[in-house]
């Protein structure tokens, strides 16, 4: 598979094409960063870091963890190019989800707030926990380094979306912390008269990540067109 990948100086990047170098499955045929960055090497793995988002012409799939601006522009190349995408980052405006959705009926995406197997699981365990414990307040906590922007985080806001979808009661209490270098750590608690009972994920490592966004890359080499979810990659709906 002939890969592509945005922001690869990035946490993320880095290690996205760190584990694609070392799967036969892939060849790095283009990694692209952002023309104000500074700290870019000349190439990576072999292969030459671009500016240019063009340089995305004749991969397969692109993976895409950016930030929302920049992620527009890679829809737009992918479209153009007829590029599958994984995109992984986090922070869309409801007028940027739209324009992914409406890609989606051109080419295959996969679009996902958290590319970790582990937290797909989870988001699973809470769809199933919010159907038997009705009448439970629900309250989440999220804890992420001090370098990321957006607040709370998108894994927070899909675990509300997902106790919402089933329970039809808003979710208010999310509550933020930002310290140090922590990958991420969510925790929910169903808060119920008698008992309350609480689950969680703590990310040790992005390499969980970059092997989900890996794993979804490979999902959507059978695919044509749609907007796909982790959860529809890893058989879990």
């Amino acid at each position: 598979m002939k890969l592509a990948i945005t922001g690869c100086q990035g946490r993320m990047g880095q290690r996205i094409a760190y584990l694609a170098s070392k799967d036969k499955a892939f060849k790095l045929t283009a990694l692209i960063e952002s023309p104000d960055r500074t700290d870019v090497p000349a190439s990576m793995f072999g292969v030459k870091v671009s500016r240019d988002i063009n340089a995305i012409k004749g991969a397969d799939v692109l993976i895409d963890f950016s930030l929302p601006g920049p992620s527009m522009e890679a829809l737009k190349a992918c479209l153009k190019y007829d590029v599958r995408a994984v995109i992984g980052t986090t922070g869309f405006s409801q007028e940027q989800r739209l324009l992914i959705s409406k890609a989606s009926r051109k080419i295959a995406l996969v679009q996902s707030t958290n590319m970790s197997v582990g937290v797909n699981l989870v988001f699973r365990l809470l769809k199933q926990m919010a159907a038997v414990l009705k009448g439970y307040d629900v309250a989440i906590t999220e804890t992420h380094h001090v370098h990321k922007k957006d607040a709370p985080s998108g894994t927070a806001k899909t675990m509300a979306e997902v106790v919402e979808g089933v329970t039809g009661k808003k979710i208010s209490d999310i509550v933020s912390h930002r310290e140090g270098e922590v990958v991420g750590y969510h925790k929910v608690v169903f808060d119920g008269t008698v008992d309350a009972i609480e689950i969680s994920h703590n990310a040790k490592d992005r390499d969980m990540f970059a092997a989900g966004a890996l794993i979804a890359a490979k999902f959507l080499l059978k695919k044509d067109k749609g907007l796909f979810n982790m959860q529809q990659v890893l058989g879990l709906v």
